[in-house]
């Protein structure tokens, strides 16, 4: 499970009561003052935590405390904001909401990284940024004035799963368990990274979301993700990639244009047949692998220049089902029926340049992508893959959010 001493608690029954996800961000109000207030002063404590632990080689258990249970409220009122919780959260960071986090005893720890924690904390905080977990502690500008800015880090992936799940649940009284589970992952991750920017901890943070937190459900679904990729990065082409990309940047534009006319037959078809036409459909399943084989290069989620033809076999590759039978009525209204995807396309492509831009870095000081960004941006893919093969009437099946990469082993059993 990644061994990190910061993990994610999630309790969940995804019911949500439609009253209080109708006045949501009202009932959030006194929390987000509180967490203002409280902000500022874990700024205070946290530079006297920092010389303290310094001059100690370790957090004291007070200060260890207060900064803890200070983690822990952000992470209550993330989820109680955001639609990944249900229950109005109390107001001391203590434990057992329904979205909790662990946080470990004090341990020593080295001095030289606690020296710089800050610095190497700050990618890790711009992912948890973009993912649109955690915390948000500090100072911004506003109209040129400085202010301070606080809030549940909910911005990101994990902003649109809150604000697509206030419309669901309100519909169903439920939130969507791909939704509550990727934006209960978001904000794991950004306490992983408050954990470790405040001296909680000494292990970095991870991204897999294997390593932050229960094991994620993931339903079968016509668009699987296959990943045989070993992490090594050739520095030679990770110095040149998006230079490398080029031609296939200008021949996935090009291929994109004759996709969608193919979508628009496709639809047609599907609308009279019932399923989509053989030849269109193992045309657009090329595509669909191919866009991914491309963005998987692009971003360093693989290694290997991939070919043209979107053939499988690349180290990361997305495997479709044959054509099958489709609702005409999900046909009908794909266009706005996929909206919602698209929203959440858009904020993990968000992630997965961010992903791409830390992991170039790291692959050309060590060689290797960290695993877990790989994984991350791995999931990221297959959930694009998903919404092309659902925009292009590949299947009708809807993309899930989730962040799992494979099912449970006990599933697969």
């Amino acid at each position: 499970m990644g061994g990190q001493p910061v993990r994610l608690v999630v309790d969940d029954d995804l019911r949500r009561s439609r009253l209080t996800v109708f006045f949501r961000l009202l009932l959030a109000i006194p929390h987000l003052v509180w967490l203002l207030l409280w902000t500022i002063a874990a700024v205070v404590v946290g530079i006297v935590a920092w010389v303290a632990a310094l001059v100690r080689g370790r957090l004291p258990d007070g200060l260890h405390a207060f900064l803890g249970s200070y983690v822990r409220y952000g992470v209550h009122v993330g989820s109680y904001l955001s639609l990944v919780a249900n229950p109005f959260p109390g107001f001391t960071g203590g434990p057992g909401y329904p979205v909790d986090v662990s946080i470990p005893p004090p341990e020593r720890q080295a001095r030289r990284t606690i020296a710089v924690r800050l610095l190497l904390a700050i990618p890790a905080l711009v992912l948890a940024a973009v993912l649109g977990g955690g915390l948000a502690p500090g100072a911004t500008q506003g109209r040129g004035n400085g202010r301070w800015a606080a809030g549940s880090g909910i911005g990101g992936v994990t902003a649109v799963c809150g604000i697509l799940g206030w419309f669901a649940s309100l519909a169903r009284g439920r939130m969507p368990h791909g939704l509550r589970d990727l934006g209960a992952y978001g904000i794991g991750y950004g306490a992983q990274a408050w954990a470790y920017a405040f001296l909680l901890t000494d292990r970095y943070p991870s991204s897999d979301p294997e390593a932050v937190g229960p094991v994620w459900a993931l339903p079968p679904h016509p668009v699987a993700l296959r990943i045989e990729d070993d992490g090594r990065r050739s520095r030679l082409t990770t110095a040149f990639r998006l230079l490398l990309a080029l031609p296939h940047l200008v021949w996935l534009t090009l291929w994109t244009v004759a996709a969608f006319l193919a979508a628009l037959l496709n639809g047609i078809v599907a609308l009279v047949d019932g399923r989509s036409a053989e030849p269109l459909h193992r045309f657009l399943t090329a595509y669909i692998r191919y866009a991914a084989h491309v963005t998987a290069f692009l971003f360093l989620v693989a290694n290997p220049f991939p070919g043209f033809a979107g053939t499988p076999g690349y180290p990361l590759d997305v495997e479709l089902a044959p054509a099958a039978r489709q609702s005409r009525w999900i046909t009908l209204f794909r266009t706005v029926l996929v909206l919602p995807a698209l929203l959440v396309s858009g904020a993990l492509t968000g992630a997965l340049a961010v992903l791409g831009l830390l992991g170039w870095f790291a692959s050309l000081a060590t060689g290797r992508m960290p695993h877990g960004m790989r994984n991350l941006g791995a999931i990221a893919i297959r959930y694009l893959a998903q919404t092309n093969a659902y925009w292009l009437v590949v299947t009708d099946a809807y993309p899930y959010s989730g962040p799992a990469l494979q099912p449970p082993a006990e599933a697969e059993s």
